[in-house]
């Protein structure tokens, strides 16, 4: 679903570009709206592939990967849509406005929602649905709830525990779908 929403942005035009930049980065960290907001030029280090993000919930730095993927669509964005859309002087936001200059905070919510619709999958949200997806992949594929505690900036583990819940329904519905929701079986065994 999180693909057939990045689709949906036409990367030839470069307000487009730019939105499909920004999805990629939502979905490949995880960060917040106003983490993405913050986003500043030399907040992405590309060769350690890391995103350093400002003044996250509680105040608090922390440093994200960021994967090869969203950091090619941020580069097709740098040199293809930025310079199209900057205006001097230049603030040194990494995301750019028509207007050259940086956005609302709610900006990002009206324009991800948009994105949203034209998928037409059947979800409501905006940016905090890139981040739910995100986190929920990487339980399914094996991820320590530590590490996507810190990943997440998420001061308690509650918060984070969130997650696990809708990865266990994820785990139940396969296994249903797998036929292993049978009565169990001691094929002969007295221990059961």
């Amino acid at each position: 679903e999180v693909e057939q929403v990045m689709a949906h942005a036409d990367v030839t035009d470069a307000v487009e570009l730019r939105d499909r930049a920004m999805m990629e980065v939502l979905y490949s960290t995880g960060i917040r709206r106003h983490e993405l907001a913050g986003l500043r030029l030399g907040d992405i280090d590309y060769e350690r592939e890391t995103l350093f993000i400002r003044l996250g919930k509680g105040k608090k730095d922390r440093i994200v990967p960021i994967g090869e993927r969203a950091l090619h669509w941020v580069t097709r964005y740098l040199e293809e849509a930025r310079p199209q859309l900057i205006m001097l002087p230049d603030e040194g936001f990494l995301w750019t406005s028509e207007q050259g200059g940086p956005f609302a905070i709610d900006w990002y919510t009206r324009r991800m929602r948009q994105y949203l619709d034209r998928a037409k999958i059947g979800k409501t949200g905006a940016c905090h649905i890139f981040r739910h997806s995100m986190a929920t992949q990487m339980l399914e594929a094996g991820c320590d709830i530590r590490h996507l505690q810190e990943l997440l900036g998420h001061s308690e583990m509650s918060t984070t525990a969130i997650y696990t819940r809708v990865s266990v329904g994820r785990l139940k519905a396969v296994h249903a779908q797998k036929g292993h929701n049978s009565t169990w079986t001691t094929h002969g065994s007295s221990d059961s």
